[in-house]
């Protein structure tokens, strides 16, 4: 048996610049407390649709926020509500 292979490299180029996304994701979770400030029954597509993201980017701001302890969500996603807790 025969030890053929081809080996094939990339360069690395390193394009993705983590300040960059640190301010963006600072400046999403302070849009939401904001928005949350305004009307602690805003739900999750109307935070979406006001800072111009996914939802998908919204769920995971605010599990962010969630865990370092900044918001808690009271009662069901229908009827329910927001708090600040810092």
């Amino acid at each position: 048996m025969s030890d053929n292979f081809v080996e094939i490299s990339f360069p690395f180029e390193n394009d993705y610049n983590t300040e960059t996304t640190v301010k963006t994701t600072v400046k999403t979770t302070v849009k939401i407390v904001e928005l949350i400030k305004k009307n602690k029954r805003i739900t999750r597509q109307e935070l979406a649709d006001t800072i111009g993201k996914s939802i998908d980017g919204i769920d995971y701001n605010l599990k962010k926020l969630k865990e370092e302890g900044f918001i808690e969500r009271i009662g069901p996603d229908k009827g329910g509500y927001w708090k600040l807790l810092k």
